[in-house]
């Protein structure tokens, strides 16, 4: 087990942190997720927090990261979210008529402590894209029924 040290201190301070962007819109494609990915990579280490496993889907993002315990993880969201905002605004101004004036992200967040399950969040954390694409496409619609090749009946 690999431990971090301070002057007197030993700690693993591992936390799973998620957080999505206003009304859970999906804008996390293309250049726009390269940008967010950059931009809490940029600010995690300015603060000194080292980025495990991170995840950008395209309504939340999903973080594994070991948090030094001089600053409290409500500080660290707090510092991340609102800086990110300003960032992401700058570099994407057109974003600024959908969100208003600088909210980006929800007011919210989840944080988990992790434990002896780290390498299971991990793993959750990279196979959460194709479990959302998996989740998609058993969440359509059917309007033709596969087995009879005739059209499904609404019920209303």
């Amino acid at each position: 087990m690999d431990m971090n040290s301070l002057s007197h201190t030993r700690w693993e301070c591992k936390y799973h942190i998620v957080f999505a962007p206003k009304f859970r819109r999906k804008v996390a494609y293309g250049r726009i997720k390269q940008d967010i990915a950059n931009i809490l990579s940029t600010l995690c280490k300015r603060k000194g927090v080292e980025i495990i496993e991170a995840e950008v889907c395209p309504d939340h993002i999903h973080m594994l990261v070991r948090i030094p315990p001089s600053m409290s993880v409500s500080s660290f969201v707090g510092y991340l979210k609102g800086k990110s905002t300003l960032m992401i605004f700058e570099r994407h101004a057109n974003l600024k008529y959908k969100y208003g004036n600088r909210h980006f992200w929800c007011r919210g967040y989840y944080v988990d402590t992790v434990g002896k399950n780290a390498k299971k969040i991990e793993e959750y954390i990279k196979n959460q894209l194709k479990e959302d694409l998996e989740y998609d496409q058993m969440t359509l619609k059917e309007y033709i029924d596969p087995f009879t090749g005739e059209p499904v009946k609404q019920n209303k």
